[in-house]
């Protein structure tokens, strides 16, 4: 441990030297003004550190004159104290006025105790433990609020990744069916309160039973996540929520679209899809692996529901495969399917 002396009088500083050295602090650096103490405490800084400011390692105190020229103590300490810096080191001021008005400008640049001339060795000590005592004190107070920082950090980056798991599906990485269920509902008030259309397309894996009886489950997986990256990348606005449903149904829920760029998204699904030429010799509708997709849209009501939204959307799909599959179909009014 270090103590900094910081006295314009020699005789000042060789007496408070030997008081230390006698209490058992040999190691003291002395200066004789607080531009010097500030320079000291500067150059100490490591070269590679990024903040500005002050830091002084291995200095645990310092005692300051409060009179000196250029600049007295109570500035200095100041400057020591300042949010820039990055000193914390206890300072005392050791002072020959007992002026309260002195005093008080010492406690409020910083000080954290003081001593007047002439020094007495007993009080002297007596000062220094207190104020070593406080400075540990302060450091094993730090530690623990670095430490609860810490935790609380941890936790909260434990929190968020929990909250991602419970949003996501495992297999695929989108949205699961209950992260689906709040957005719809979600993104149908956005949309029922500015009075825009709210599109969904519902899309399954044409024949998935029959590719997984074919080719396994781990091809099958392999499959939905395939699909499941060409359905991610047609979610490209912020809003737009790519889900997985369940087995091998997804859906895409599209603020702010109307039918038409709705039915122009599900189309490139579909293509794209296709473009993957994931052979799929079981299917009755392709050489590959396809999907059937049903699109609906909406401006929402106060006297409609997002399930009016779905039910359109799943009637279409239902049409679709229905139909010849590998297809996108949209409502049709009054089409009922058949048995």
């Amino acid at each position: 441990m270090t103590i900094l002396i910081v006295d314009d009088s020699e005789s000042q500083r060789f007496l408070l030297t030997s008081i230390l050295a006698g209490a058992g602090y040999p190691d003291v650096v002395n200066v004789a003004s607080a531009r010097e103490a500030l320079a000291l405490l500067r150059t100490a800084s490591p070269p590679n550190d990024s903040k500005r400011g002050l830091a002084a390692p291995g200095i645990e105190l310092i005692l300051m004159d409060l009179a000196m020229p250029e600049m007295n103590g109570v500035e200095a300490c100041r400057q020591i104290n300042t949010p820039d810096n990055v000193l914390d080191i206890p300072v005392i001021m050791v002072t020959a006025s007992t002026e309260m008005e002195d005093l008080q400008a010492a406690f409020e640049a910083g000080a954290l105790d003081y001593i007047t001339k002439p020094v007495n060795g007993v009080e002297l000590r007596a000062r220094l433990r207190s104020a070593l005592r406080l400075k540990q004190e302060m450091e094993r107070r730090k530690e623990r609020e670095q430490a609860l920082l810490e935790t609380t950090r941890q936790l909260a980056e434990a929190n968020a990744q929990l909250e991602r798991l419970s949003a996501s599906d495992g297999l695929t990485g989108l949205a699961n069916r209950r992260h689906f269920d709040i957005r719809l509902e979600r993104e149908w008030k956005r949309a029922l309160r500015v009075e825009t259309s709210l599109a969904l397309i519902l899309l399954d894996v044409d024949f998935f039973k029959r590719y997984n009886d074919t080719y396994g489950h781990q091809s099958g997986d392999d499959c939905l996540k395939r699909v499941a990256s060409v359905l991610a990348g047609a979610a490209q606005r912020s809003d737009d929520l790519a889900a997985r449903y369940g087995g091998e149904e997804f859906a895409l829920i599209l603020p702010n679209t109307n039918l038409p760029g709705a039915l122009h998204v599900a189309e490139q699904l579909r293509t794209s899809v296709e473009a993957l030429r994931l052979p799929h010799s079981a299917s009755q509708a392709s050489a590959w692996v396809t999907l059937s997709l049903g699109v609906a849209a909406m401006i929402p009501t106060l006297d409609s529901t997002p399930a009016e939204l779905f039910t359109l959307a799943d009637q279409a799909l239902y049409r679709a495969k229905q139909e010849g599959r590998n297809r996108v179909q949209a409502p049709t009014p009054g089409w009922q399917p058949t048995s």
